[in-house]
């Protein structure tokens, strides 16, 4: 499978690093020059409105949590949603998810309709990887990778995210779905 825009990574279960242990993330961006991708099942102690107080008054927002996107410049905000053009400048991701797009019309959209919480979801900071690395991490085996986004993506509870894709992967990876987090405890 190549690295590209819209693949899921998700680490193996041995990998060691407290940023990505059983982290899923989708790649966003991948180039020559580099990746760009978000973790998706890293929630935070945080909600929208702690950050964006200007948010807490529209009802869509309430109590949205905030994702650890990756170690990466934790002070910035993106966004991944499925609300597809309706946001200039938003990015095709695949399989119906997008990437950013105009923050002014999302507040209006916000404001106007109710939004689900599997329509949209908010990460401080990113992961990212400089040109090669991506691809040698690839190679070495620290990630394993699903092309095909679930429609269900952002309404898997994030605690069960990493088991589920392994588990709907089958096969060999049906065994790693179970493996323990400390096999010493076994």
């Amino acid at each position: 499978m190549n690295l590209e825009r819209g693949v899921l990574l998700i680490s193996e279960p041995f990998l060691n690093d407290g940023h990505f242990d059983r982290s899923v993330i989708l790649v966003c961006d991948h180039k020559e020059s580099g990746s760009f991708g978000l973790v998706l099942n890293k929630p935070t102690e945080h909600v929208l409105e702690d950050v964006l107080s200007e948010l807490a008054v529209f009802p869509a927002t309430a109590g949205l949590p905030l994702y650890l996107g990756g170690p990466v410049e934790q002070n910035t905000l993106h966004y991944i949603h499925t609300l597809g053009p309706a946001l200039e400048g938003s990015e095709y991701i695949g399989e119906g998810f997008y990437l950013g797009g105009s923050f002014e019309q999302l507040k209006e959209l916000l404001r106007s309709e109710p939004i689900e919480p599997g329509q949209i979801r908010f990460f401080l900071g990113y992961s990212g990887w400089q040109a090669g690395q991506l691809d040698k991490e690839y190679e070495e085996k620290t990630w394993i990778t699903g092309k095909n986004i679930p429609e269900d993506l952002l309404e898997i509870e994030p605690a069960a995210l990493w088991r589920s894709l392994l588990l709907r992967l089958g096969g060999k990876y049906k065994e790693l779905a179970n493996y323990p987090i400390d096999p010493r405890l076994n």
